[in-house]
């Protein structure tokens, strides 16, 4: 009890919680980065990954609530860090009337990264509800696609418009040899080619992916440093390797949209 009371009512613990869920995120932003690159390797690689994810069953929606969870505990901290920061700044000095906002006056010198992490975090939840939506919950509306059974796996329905009428074309996602075999397997790969033909998706995911590299840039090495892993030896090399990592995984986030909207996966 003691333990629970020190991690979420001291500055300390919240710092803790922070950090510690702030690892668990960024080690599902990289697996989940590893296996979108399989997108790459064509429609077989892709689905038979997808379907080894939908075939774990209960064990990938506990995963789904764990992140869920440590989402919103990073979120909550880091607001509660935000809040208690800027009141701290805020101090009367004697003979002063009002007090001076040191948070104001010291905003020029902040980093962009770390004056931004909430509005980026909020940016990026509403981001992950749509990539959920696109192709955990596969919203017609939004990706274009709806699903019935037939035969041993799903086969959909693309639905296209012609600039005046609504028409449907009947498509076979998983022809042999280009798909997971198996009952319930989806086509995620004509899913994420079908979400990303369109520009203004690009356009978002792009920037919700920037905005999550810049979160990133800054997170790292706040990571290190709130967790006691980061020292006088090796602080300078966080705070460079930080920036480098965070553009690494941008580049390979945007690399698949930028891929499929230039024509090199269809």
């Amino acid at each position: 009890m003691n333990l629970i009371k020190g991690i979420f009512h001291t500055s300390l613990g919240r710092k803790y919680l922070m950090a510690i869920t702030g690892a668990g995120l960024f080690g599902f932003i990289i697996a989940h980065l590893l296996g979108n690159l399989l997108v790459f390797a064509g429609p077989a690689a892709l689905n038979e990954y997808a379907k080894k994810l939908h075939d774990l069953g209960p064990l990938l929606w506990l995963a789904r609530l764990g992140l869920l969870g440590m989402a919103g505990l990073h979120i909550w901290s880091a607001v509660k860090l935000t809040t208690e920061n800027r009141e701290a700044r805020t101090v009367a000095y004697e003979g002063e009337v009002e007090p001076v906002d040191r948070h104001r006056r010291d905003d020029f010198v902040a980093k962009f990264a770390a004056r931004t992490m909430i509005f980026s975090g909020l940016i990026i939840a509403a981001f992950a509800f749509y990539h959920l939506a696109h192709y955990t919950w596969k919203v017609p509306q939004i990706n274009g696609i709806s699903g019935e059974f037939k035969g041993d796996f799903e086969t959909y329905y693309v639905h296209e418009t012609d600039g005046d009428n609504n028409q449907t074309a009947f498509v076979s996602p998983l022809p042999d040899g280009e798909g997971a075999e198996g009952e319930n397997a989806s086509d995620v790969y004509r899913m994420v080619v079908n979400g990303f033909e369109v520009p203004w998706v690009v356009g978002f995911y792009v920037v919700a992916v920037g905005l999550l590299c810049v979160h990133l840039s800054h997170g790292l090495s706040a990571m290190f440093q709130s967790l006691g892993l980061k020292n006088k030896n090796y602080g300078k090399w966080m705070d460079c390797g930080a920036p480098l990592v965070a553009a690494l995984i941008f580049l390979g986030y945007i690399s698949i949209p930028v891929a499929v909207l230039a024509g090199f996966v269809n």
